[in-house]
C-alpha cells in the first residue's frame, strides 16, 4: 500500500511540474509588458458609425482580458494598427420572387502588428468574419449589437491567436 501512494505522490508531482509552463489562454511566453492598440479608421465604402471605435475597444478588452500586459496609449513594447477595409451586407440566399431570404454582414480589418522587442514577430495580414441574418430583418439595434459582437469576438480571437499564440 505504501508503495501505490509513493508511485500515486510521484505521478501527481510530475503532473503538476508538466503543467507548470501552460497557459490556459495559449499565450506564448512573450519579451513584453505594455501593448498599444492604435484607432482602426473605418476605411470601408460603407461607413457604419461607432464600428471603428467598437472594434478597437473590442481589441483593447480581450488583449487585456487575456493577457498581464498594461494598456498603454503610446510607446508600447507591442503595437496594434491598422484599418477597417469592408462593411458590406449582401445576400447569401433567395426567395422564389427573387428577394433575399439571407443576408450576410462581412467585416474585414487589415491589421499590422509590431513587437519593439522582437520585430521576427512582426506581421501585417487581413483578418475577415461575417454575420448572416434573416433576409427581411434591418440590421439596426440589438441586431446591429449582436452582429458587432459575434464578428468582433471572432476576429479579435483570430488577431490575438495569431500575434500572442502563434497559432
Amino acid at each position: 500500500m505504501k508503495r501505490v501512494y509513493k508511485y500515486l505522490t510521484i505521478g501527481l508531482c510530475l503532473v503538476l511540474l508538466g503543467c507548470g509552463a501552460y497557459s490556459f489562454t495559449g499565450v506564448q511566453n512573450i519579451d513584453a509588458e505594455t501593448f498599444q492598440v492604435n484607432y482602426f479608421q473605418n476605411n470601408a465604402a460603407l461607413i457604419e458609425p461607432e464600428l471603428d471605435r467598437e472594434f478597437t475597444l473590442a481589441l483593447q478588452n480581450l488583449i487585456q482580458n487575456q493577457t498581464n500586459l498594461s494598456l498603454v496609449n503610446s510607446g508600447g513594447d507591442l503595437t496594434y494598427e491598422g484599418e477597417i477595409t469592408e462593411y458590406r451586407i449582401s445576400p447569401t440566399t433567395a426567395t422564389a420572387d427573387s428577394r433575399a431570404a439571407q443576408n450576410r454582414l462581412s467585416v474585414s480589418v487589415n491589421v499590422r502588428f509590431f513587437h519593439k522587442n522582437d520585430e521576427e514577430q512582426d506581421f501585417e495580414e487581413r483578418f475577415s468574419f461575417f454575420y448572416d441574418f434573416e433576409g427581411d430583418t434591418q440590421l439596426i439595434g440589438s441586431e446591429r449589437d449582436t452582429a458587432w459582437e459575434e464578428i468582433f469576438e471572432r476576429l479579435t480571437q483570430d488577431i490575438f491567436n495569431r500575434s500572442l499564440a502563434n497559432w
